[in-house]
């Protein structure tokens, strides 16, 4: 079977299922809000099985991530909005434009040259989707994104207009600035709660800045820092257990001896 018969033969599924008469009564009561979780939860774990290496999983996972965007084409159709086809050809033509150095005679030699040509053609789609009278750079950053990939993409939008750090010191300093002035709350004679939380969320806004700087994502590198934390954490755990001892028994002093022994065994 060709690539383009299976891909009809999964539609062709997923307009079974939501068949009125013959259909799942579970895909039939599907609307686009409904399975917006289920959209997310997919997404998750295709991250997952990538960074577990598990390339088997993600096969699956892929498949699974694929069949939401079936399904949202479906609703859409029977909408009359739009269709499968529509979607690939409208990303098809996304990606041409955006890569003339690639579909075109263009010269963009350097990784900076694309990365600009890139994000001129960002904004002119932008420009296209918003009425001169409502425009802002921060039109069209979707509100449901997770809030440290919001952060990083507000950040990046104020990028294409000047307003960003020279360095990574100017954002570190940021950071730094924004520790103190936390502290000076938590310092207050009378702590006020909202305060803090105003200034902790500076701070990771600060924190996610670096990260831009350092070309790293910032979801990417708290992923990587939950991980590690419970790597070691497990190795507490296995080595209380190997001492006879549960945690709910140990003080903290005690778990703070065993996690160094785990970090300094990380280490080595």
């Amino acid at each position: 079977m060709s690539q383009a018969h299976k891909i009809q033969q999964l539609i062709g599924i997923m307009k079974q299922l939501r068949d009125p008469q013959t259909g799942c009564p579970w895909d039939l009561k599907q609307n686009f809000q409904s399975i917006i979780p289920h959209t997310l939860e997919e997404a998750y774990e295709v991250a997952d099985a990538i960074e577990q290496n598990d390339f088997n999983e993600l096969k699956l996972e892929l498949g699974d991530l694929l069949f939401q965007i079936i399904f949202y084409c479906q609703l859409a159709q029977e909408q009359g909005e739009f269709e499968f086809n529509d979607v690939v050809e409208g990303i098809s033509e996304k990606l041409i434009r955006r890569h003339p150095h690639v579909f075109s005679n263009a010269a963009l030699l350097t990784e900076d040259a694309i990365k600009e040509n890139w994000e001129a053609e960002k904004a002119k789609e932008r420009a296209a989707k918003t009425a001169e009278n409502e425009q802002s750079i921060f039109d069209n950053v979707p509100n449901a994104l997770p809030a440290l990939i919001r952060a990083k993409k507000l950040q990046k939008r104020c990028v294409n207009v000047g307003f960003d750090w020279p360095n990574v010191s100017g954002a570190i300093d940021k950071v730094k600035e924004e520790i103190e002035e936390l502290e000076d709350e938590l310092n207050a004679q009378e702590v006020n709660e909202d305060k803090v939380a105003e200034e902790l969320g500076d701070l990771m806004f600060a924190l996610v800045n670096v990260n831009r700087h350092l070309k790293l994502d910032p979801e990417s590198t708290l992923r990587a820092a939950n991980a590690k934390f419970e790597s070691r954490f497990r190795g507490v755990e296995e080595l209380a257990r190997s001492q006879g001892e549960t945690l709910s028994n140990l003080s903290l002093e005690q778990m703070e001896v065993l996690w160094q022994r785990v970090k300094k065994q990380s280490r080595d």
